[in-house]
């Protein structure tokens, strides 16, 4: 029974166990509070499936979760999106060590981490020895290696896309940090290929979805893999940042058809609400006519999903 009473105790008796560890872990000696596994995991991907921060818990998501146990009253009328029959029975008890250690601790936010802590330990020592400080680095590389992915076209690709995002990018996006995960979804474009020619981009999102990738958080994921599906993504078309990426990542394979160094210099993109502008330097058209053709009939599949994509070839 999940009931307001019960989630009380259920917190006071986990403050008892763990008030122990509060003077190896003062709230002056740590900045961020990471939290893996079992439960937080859970958590992240109930908060992701309804719409929440998935990579965050904050209290306000804590209670928010634990006001639609106490809603539900038992195990069998819960209903919630992103939580697996097999987390149902241990849910309430979880949530309540979690706010718990959210309020022994002091912690107003937590980050979700992918893995184990064995995980962390292993990663730790790898670190060690690694002048890569990423493990996303790694784990990207690891798949282009797994896949067989064709290494000069996907940095082509990425220098492509970034040369364009980077133009319509604003300050408030984070640049640098946005860059990054289209340069790896550049990388990662093709991964489908080594499956089948036949639909490589459902194969490459497929894999993406359900593939262990350490250092990717769920959320983080699912944005490489709809920027590699590349297509039907109209449920998240209002998300302005994820279109730019999409249509740079697109572009950019367009103008790379030829799997050759197109002369993306000459052109520039421009952005306003909704609407995209691709200019490119006079004559470029007659020296590309091919890639000019392909990004014709791509304004015209974004005029389908209420986008507009324009061009104006000199």
């Amino acid at each position: 029974m999940f009931a307001p009473a019960a989630f009380r105790t259920a917190e006071i008796a986990a403050q008892a166990v763990l008030d122990e560890a509060l003077d190896m872990f003062p709230r002056d000696q740590w900045d961020v509070a990471y939290g893996s596994s079992g439960t937080v995991g859970a958590i992240a991907d109930v908060l992701a499936a309804n719409g929440r921060d998935g990579n965050t818990i904050s209290r306000e998501s804590l209670d928010w979760l634990q006001e639609k146990l106490i809603r539900a009253q038992t195990v069998d009328n819960l209903r919630l999106e992103g939580l697996k029959d097999d987390r149902k029975l241990v849910i309430g008890g979880g949530i309540s060590v979690l706010r718990a250690v959210f309020d022994l601790f002091s912690i107003d936010h937590m980050q979700a981490a992918q893995g184990a802590l064995r995980n962390g330990a292993l990663y730790d020592l790898i670190d060690r020895g690694s002048d890569v400080s990423d493990v996303r680095e790694r784990t990207v590389q690891w798949l282009c290696d797994r896949f067989s992915v064709d290494v000069p076209q996907a940095k082509r690709v990425g220098l492509v896309a970034n040369h364009l995002f980077r133009q319509i990018a604003q300050p408030n996006e984070q640049k640098e940090r946005h860059s990054k995960k289209l340069e790896w979804a550049a990388k990662l474009h093709e991964l489908g290929v080594h499956i089948s020619h036949d639909d490589a981009h459902h194969h490459g999102a497929y894999v993406l979805e359900h593939v262990d990738a350490p250092g990717f958080s769920m959320v983080e994921l699912q944005r490489l893999s709809l920027l590699v599906l590349g297509r039907k993504l109209e449920a998240y078309l209002d998300d302005e940042l994820l279109v730019k990426q999409l249509m740079c990542l697109r572009l950019a394979v367009l103008l790379c058809h030829a799997r050759r160094d197109p002369a993306h210099q000459a052109i520039t993109l421009q952005f306003k609400p909704r609407q995209f502008k691709l200019v490119a330097d006079v004559g470029w058209a007659t020296a590309h006519p091919q890639s000019a053709w392909l990004i014709q009939e791509e304004a015209l599949a974004w005029q389908k999903v209420g986008w507009r994509l324009t061009f104006a070839f000199n």
